[in-house]
């Protein structure tokens, strides 16, 4: 009988570990640079020492599965781990729409940030493209 307990124990186990099975990501960075007055630098990084939770829930609730930021002087990376094939446009659009403090995050960062040299009138954060990669195999 214990056995039998057992064995219908350790089939449902199997069964509940097979079904979470693991999301494919990919990666995307983009680049965006910061207004260059040392003032606004200062503000923006003081702003991310504590991202208001709203935000990361609001990135939760959009499907990110991670998000870092680096910088060099006044230039931004940011890379983000999204689901493979994500809709990038509406996962934004999610994260902005999960509370009113989202929008307005995304509103008072938009004050510091300017387009890298080579960007459209108004445009921020844009897409870096990858041209080299090395594996160790």
């Amino acid at each position: 009988m214990m056995n039998k307990i057992l064995l219908v124990f350790f089939a449902i186990a199997m069964v509940a570990c097979g079904s979470h099975k693991a999301v494919k990501t990919e990666e995307k960075v983009f680049v965006v640079n910061i207004v260059p007055e040392e003032k606004k630098l200062q503000e923006y990084l003081r702003y991310h020492q504590q991202v208001w939770p709203e935000v990361e829930a609001g990135f939760k609730k959009a499907g990110y599965q991670k998000i870092t930021l680096y910088r060099y002087k006044y230039l931004l990376v940011m890379k983000i781990e999204v689901p493979a094939g994500a809709d990038l446009q509406q996962m934004g659009k999610t994260a902005e729409a999960y509370s009113p403090r989202c929008a307005e995050w995304n509103r008072l960062m938009g004050g510091y940030q300017v387009g890298v040299p080579g960007t459209g009138q108004g445009e921020t954060w844009v897409e870096a493209t990858p041209f080299y990669e090395f594996r160790k195999e």
